[in-house]
């Protein structure tokens, strides 16, 4: 019962609002009915219902294994189950053409109010309750169901915080807090809303091209069944499945920080989607992310930015009378595009994000109102994990004996050995650095700055967050 957890609600929420480091919570959840949602009780729910999973192989690789670059079936719960054993079924079926020892599946970012709309009385299998938010449920969360091997490649949520349960199996998270983005090396390509992928494979870090990661402060945690993480704000994190079966939920709080990332959000899918969209198609680049469905038109995004902006001035007005709300206020309209969108397809009502917006916002809970934190049995501290040693004395040595450590990673700012002048009228400079030599690397007399290149500088997050502080003054003017 409620009276066993160590935490009151109330007191689960001011941590979950005030802590900035993540966090374990243990023996919460041992009363809510969806422990019991491991893979076969969840086939059994579905009851042969096809959901698409994402699949990668199970090699050791330098570069992220991001979304673009997976393979996708659609396929029962029950052949998945069936593939993952090995058995001669599927041989014929949607994972035929791989092999279980050679890849991994994932099930991820499925929105339980989507797969089970036809069930809703599941939702009530996931309390939330019990950490501080009334009436929060399955019908706010995410399922995700994996192979030994699936991930996520490395990333920071734009919006919210992140609460995590694990059902079935482990996964190993590795965290890294905002003060290491830019060792990271983030980027927006894959672009997805809401989601800053590091280019970086952190299982797997490639010293030569990323040198500055090895300034990283990694915090590793291997997340066991009946245990709930709490990933802070802008809290980078790299998952992956060491289990052969693995069922996690989670749902993603919103803060009131979020008005402001919404704004910058919608200024980064307009400079994107323009610049992408103006390169030509043949190039075969796959920018956008399967999650984003397709690149929004220059008005659709204009649109965006302005609701993003007009939120945000609302959110900054003193508060509102709550005697008489008006039922369908241009402000309430707004607010409805503080939902989460880490998924386009997600079906957000906006009567609970209202709810978020205006009840669970960050400035509910300050920090300095917070006493100590109960750290403990109960509530287990994420702490950092230094980097092996075989991370920190790689010796990033070119083939020719040059030392890339102190280089500019892939030549963002590659020299220009021609003037100005030169590059326009002369033909003596050399060939661009997309033709490559024999051995297929680029030609290291020069490097030819790519769409990607400028995007990288120009939706920089520290770019970003400029750039919508002099929109944003400019609204005020």
């Amino acid at each position: 019962g409620e009276d066993a957890k160590p935490f009151t609600p109330e007191k689960t929420k001011e941590i979950v609002m005030s802590l900035q480091q993540p966090a374990v919570f243990c023996n919460m959840v041992s009363d809510w009915p969806a422990l019991h949602w491991n893979a076969k009780y969840l086939s059994g729910v579905l009851n042969g219902k096809m959901i698409q999973f994402r699949l990668g192989p199970k090699t050791v690789d330098l570069v992220p294994q991001f979304e673009t670059r997976c393979s996708y079936v659609k396929a029962t719960l029950e052949e998945f189950l069936a593939w993952s054993c090995g058995q001669p079924s599927c041989l014929s079926g949607p994972f035929s053409c791989y092999e279980y020892s050679k890849y991994w599946a994932y099930a991820d970012y499925k929105y339980i109010a989507r797969i089970f709309e036809d069930k809703p009385e599941v939702f009530q299998d996931i309390r939330w309750s019990d950490f501080g938010f009334p009436g929060r449920s399955g019908k706010e969360s995410t399922l995700w169901i994996g192979s030994e091997g699936a991930n996520t490649p490395c990333h920071l949520d734009s919006y919210g915080c992140n609460l995590v349960l694990q059902v079935q199996g482990r996964k190993r998270w590795h965290l890294f807090p905002p003060g290491d983005t830019s060792f990271l090396y983030p980027t927006r390509i894959p672009y997805e809303e809401s989601s800053v992928f590091s280019k970086v494979n952190v299982a797997n870090p490639d010293l030569k091209r990323f040198p500055q990661f090895r300034n990283t402060t990694a915090h590793v945690v291997t997340l066991s069944p009946g245990q709930v993480l709490l990933i802070p704000r802008h809290w980078w994190h790299y998952v992956e499945s060491i289990d052969p079966i693995t069922v996690s939920i989670n749902s993603w709080i919103e803060l009131d920080a979020d008005h402001e990332a919404r704004v910058e959000e919608a200024i980064t899918r307009m400079l994107v989607c323009a610049i992408k969209s103006a390169e030509n198609p043949s190039d075969g680049d796959l920018w956008l992310n399967p999650t984003e469905v397709e690149a929004t038109s220059h008005e659709v995004n204009l649109q965006y930015l302005n609701k993003a902006v007009s939120a945000y001035l609302e959110c900054q007005k003193p508060s509102v009378s709550e005697q008489a709300r008006p039922s369908s206020t241009a402000a309430e309209q707004s607010t409805s595009t503080s939902c989460k969108r880490k998924k386009r397809e997600v079906g957000c009502e906006p009567e609970g994000c209202r709810l978020l917006t205006h009840e669970f916002g960050f400035s509910t809970f300050k920090a300095e109102k917070l006493q100590k934190i109960p750290f403990g049995p109960h509530l287990i501290e994420v702490l950092p994990q230094y980097q092996e040693t075989s991370w920190m004395d790689a010796v990033a040595v070119g083939s020719d004996g040059r030392d890339l450590l102190h280089e500019n990673e892939g030549g963002h700012l590659g020299k220009l050995h021609c003037a100005r002048k030169q590059l326009v009228t002369s033909n003596d400079c050399e060939m661009p650095a997309h033709q490559m030599d024999s051995d297929g690397s680029p030609r290291a007399s020069q490097t030819a700055l790519s769409t990607n290149d400028l995007l990288d500088c120009l939706v920089n997050p520290c770019v970003i967050s400029l750039v919508a502080q002099l929109l944003l003054e400019r609204t005020r003017v």
